[in-house]
């Protein structure tokens, strides 16, 4: 079992990794606004999908 410190230093890794310099976050951003690229992060982005993941099976380990 993956313990909550684990699943936060992933979760730290992804987004230092694809989200930090992601030229379809800014351009979003940029076009639409903060809310716009942000709905797109969470639902539309294979990578926000993955830490989406991470952090349900945080929520299941309360």
């Amino acid at each position: 079992m993956i313990n909550r410190k684990k699943i936060l230093m992933e979760v730290g890794d992804i987004l230092d990794t694809y989200c930090t310099d992601c030229l379809v976050k800014q351009s979003l951003r940029k076009d639409y606004g903060k809310t716009h690229a942000q709905s797109f992060c969470i639902s539309g982005c294979t990578v926000g999908a993955e830490i989406k993941k991470l952090g349900d099976q945080l929520v299941e380990r309360k």
